[in-house]
């Protein structure tokens, strides 16, 4: 069944999230640990145990990847969905329990994209906390299943992609012309209180400012520099990095003159630069004309992508909110599905 049936374009949703059995158990081992990670506490920690409809819709939809997924694709108009381990995947386990655990997720992903090849595709999932057997699970997973895309939830325990030790992971996506999206995980222990104070520890606000944060760390520490040709993505509109552009370019040129910190060293383009040439961007979460406009204006209209954030924020009638924005029939193709057949090497 084809849900865009009427729509000369598939409708085709970059950042849908799914959980194994396997890792919620791993999961709960985790929560159960003296001194358990405050952030993750917060997040899957209250997903796992709350009783809240939204909680228990969320986890009822992570782990379907047959019937009930399907049906809410179609109710929605989705045609294929672009499934990522849910978030923080395999980052928030010890480094053995990761790197045995990953391969099991990326096979259980892949025995959902055989079962429904028309409706799903898939990201590889990593374990960065091991570099070396990261770059082997891209290769592995490109020539067996043919999966041309990762996932990497940004920080790894408070350690960062900025660190020359996790550069094996871009060298080889770059190789592989695998693009790596930059999903969002809760923010780490060293800045997480001010957040939980305020309630604002979550994707309100604290997902973004820490995954935006992440993107900079990558930009200004010469990730692409050193690989050039390498591809990301970044969900909900950028993390709000295309409306701080020309703030960011002035106050990079500023700190590198002025040789305040070591971190910061002369880069050979802007960081406006690197976000658009790059990075691409989906609007995951965001179902807001204006934002799609001007985000689209600033990347490009082939760099900018449709996501619902499935089953996190799944509202149906936001797809429709989204058609009604202006866009010409060309531009809303290139939103709906020929950017993410491009980004994500689709066969459709």
């Amino acid at each position: 069944m084809t849900t865009s049936e009427n729509k000369p374009y598939l409708r085709i949703a970059t950042e849908e999230a799914f959980a194994t059995k396997e890792q919620l158990a791993l999961f709960k081992r985790v929560l159960d640990q003296p001194n358990v990670d405050k952030g993750f506490a917060h997040l899957m920690g209250f997903y796992m145990s709350s009783p809240s409809e939204r909680a228990q819709h969320i986890m009822r939809c992570l782990v379907d990847l047959d019937e009930l997924r399907i049906a809410h694709m179609d109710a929605s108009g989705i045609d294929i969905q672009v499934l990522a381990l849910t978030s923080p995947g395999a980052q928030i386990m010890d480094r053995e329990t990761a790197v045995s655990f990953i391969p099991n997720a990326n096979d259980e992903l892949a025995e959902a994209i055989k079962r429904h090849p028309t409706r799903f595709a898939g990201m590889v999932a990593l374990a960065p906390q091991d570099p070396a057997a990261s770059a082997k699970e891209l290769q592995r997973c490109a020539d067996l299943y043919g999966m041309r895309s990762a996932v990497i939830n940004s920080h790894t325990q408070g350690e960062y992609l900025s660190d020359k030790k996790f550069w094996p992971i871009f060298e080889a996506a770059e190789a592989l012309n695998m693009p790596i999206y930059l999903h969002p995980n809760s923010l780490p222990a060293q800045m997480i209180d001010p957040f939980i104070e305020a309630g604002l520890d979550g994707a309100i606000y604290g997902f973004g400012v820490e995954t935006g944060l992440h993107a900079l760390r990558i930009i200004t520490s010469g990730v692409f520099d050193q690989f050039p040709n390498l591809k990301m993505v970044l969900g909900h509109m950028g993390e709000a990095l295309p409306f701080w552009a020309y703030r960011l370019d002035y106050m990079h040129n500023a700190t590198v003159r002025s040789k305040r910190y070591e971190a910061i060293q002369p880069t050979k383009r802007k960081p406006s630069e690197y976000l658009k040439e790059n990075f691409y961007i989906t609007n995951s979460g965001v179902a807001w004309g204006p934002a799609l406009q001007f985000t689209q204006a600033f990347m490009g209209t082939d760099r900018v992508l449709y996501a619902m954030d499935y089953p996190y924020q799944y509202l149906p009638e936001e797809v429709d909110m989204l058609e009604q924005v202006d866009m010409t029939p060309e531009v809303k193709r290139q939103f709906f599905q020929d950017n993410a057949v491009k980004v994500f090497d689709l066969k459709i």
